[in-house]
């Protein structure tokens, strides 16, 4: 009598390497939840028709069973993991969107060295202009050197010590020499050392309103602000 041999473990192995792939290679949601249970049938067959057609002589060991069933159980956790993954991610992006609306008309923080010399709206009479810096450590002295258009020094101010982290400072239009510099746009730095001398990192950021927001094709959401440019909602260091 002839006997139709099914291989112990190449078929098995051979279906959960493709799966594995192909699972890395897929989508996740749905249909990599799909992916799996048609995984987890396939896998099922397959081992009923070894067990089935198993050779006396050379019966399946235990052990490669079990690993066997170690790996269908591994493959398809993954797919869970991707489609938990995937709906985490939908659920911090429909966040993004409503925060990103809700910020419409507020002044935030957004990397950059502008510096906006306006009329006080509080008032009704002087200007103003609002910056920041983010430093890497605490600095014993904090320059800021406020330029024109055309780069010469407007006014330096010595702001002392500060702690690391963000800081905001506010002009009042006086320039080194004591008048008041006109309504307009400027540039600034920030230099910043440490108690012993040394330089410490000293990032620019300037004073924005968020005019709207604009929806992105991949979920995300882009803040647009009143010069023009859109930033992602990561951009903000500071919401006023």
């Amino acid at each position: 009598m002839t006997m139709t041999s099914v291989t112990n473990t190449n078929s098995l192995s051979s279906l959960l390497s493709s799966a594995t792939l192909a699972g890395a290679a897929s989508g996740t949601g749905a249909g990599s939840a799909s992916a799996s249970q048609d995984l987890a049938q396939t896998f099922l067959t397959l081992l009923v028709a070894q067990m089935n057609n198993q050779n006396p002589l050379d019966p399946v060991d235990n052990s490669e069973l079990t690993t066997q069933m170690a790996q269908i159980s591994t493959v398809t956790g993954i797919n869970n993991l991707n489609s938990s993954i995937s709906s985490l991610l939908t659920q911090l992006q429909q966040s993004e969107t409503i925060q990103s609306a809700q910020l419409t008309g507020h002044s935030v923080m957004i990397a950059g060295s502008g510096l906006a010399l306006s009329a006080n709206s509080s008032s009704g009479s002087g200007v103003s202009a609002v910056g920041g810096y983010n430093l890497g450590g605490a600095a014993q002295n904090v320059t800021v050197t406020i330029t024109d258009s055309s780069g010469a020094t407007v006014r330096t101010m010595q702001l002392g010590t500060q702690s690391a982290g963000f800081q905001d400072f506010t002009w009042d239009g006086t320039t080194n020499a004591g008048t008041t510099a006109a309504a307009g746009n400027y540039q600034f730095t920030v230099a910043a050392t440490s108690a012993t001398g040394a330089a410490v990192t000293a990032t620019a950021y300037n004073l924005m309103t968020v005019v709207g927001s604009v929806p992105q094709s991949n979920g995300s959401t882009q803040l647009m602000l009143n010069n023009g440019t859109q930033v992602p909602y990561s951009a903000i260091e500071q919401i006023i």
